[in-house]
């Protein structure tokens, strides 16, 4: 059993990205009720990847949760595996910036190369598939972060149980997209492996450089 410990900023931001759950749900409850059953079920995947837009307020209130609950869990993972920390306001405003960034640059950088190898259609139905789990994640960190902050389950089991859902949940993800491109990717297969390397490895061992270098 641990000690509870008041986290009045996390608190904050734990509300904040509640808030843009309940946005997402209000501004279309039909999609949000399918989203919540994507895993195992491409109903959601089907219907939706039809009527993508560049900015859709729907994903974008999802993923200010998104980034929001992993800051929150890198806080406590960091804070539990690596060195105890205290909590500053503009260090972790730094670690939402980051996260964020990353993400961010990362999606664009492959809407670029769709472009420049004229694969839009393709990528835009692959970055579909891995947003919508990349928002699903954020369900799970903010489930996470709930008990970590507000009861007493052991730290270490909440963390290492949230990973593990995290890994099959992106796993699906990845089989779901590999099975539907499977063609693609084998004619393809050197070039996939760079893509791999380039921007679904690279971005988090910088996060990760990041955040040691700057203790944020």
């Amino acid at each position: 059993m641990r000690d509870f410990i008041t986290h009045d900023w996390l608190t904050a931001f734990t509300v904040f990205g509640l808030l843009g759950i309940v946005i997402s749900k209000i501004l279309n409850t039909l999609r949000f009720n399918d989203f919540l059953y994507v895993v195992g079920n491409s109903k959601y995947l089907n219907i939706y990847s039809r009527d993508q837009k560049f900015i859709d307020p729907f994903e974008g209130f999802l993923f200010v949760n998104l980034v929001v609950s992993v800051s929150i869990f890198i806080f406590f993972f960091y804070d539990t595996y690596v060195e105890t920390v205290n909590f500053e306001l503009i260090s972790f405003l730094k670690l939402l910036f980051t996260v964020a960034t990353i993400i961010i640059i990362k999606i664009l950088l492959e809407r670029l190369l769709g472009s420049l190898f004229e694969i839009d259609s393709l990528i835009d139905n692959y970055l579909f598939q891995k947003i919508t789990f990349f928002n699903y994640s954020g369900l799970i960190f903010m489930l996470s972060n709930l008990f970590i902050l507000y009861t007493t389950f052991d730290l270490n089991i909440v963390i290492i149980t949230t990973l593990i859902l995290i890994f099959l949940l992106n796993l699906i993800g990845f089989i779901t997209s590999f099975k539907y491109y499977q063609k693609f990717i084998i004619s393809n297969f050197f070039y996939f492996l760079l893509y791999l390397c380039a921007l679904e490895i690279a971005p988090y061992i910088i996060l990760y450089k990041v955040i040691r270098e700057y203790n944020i």
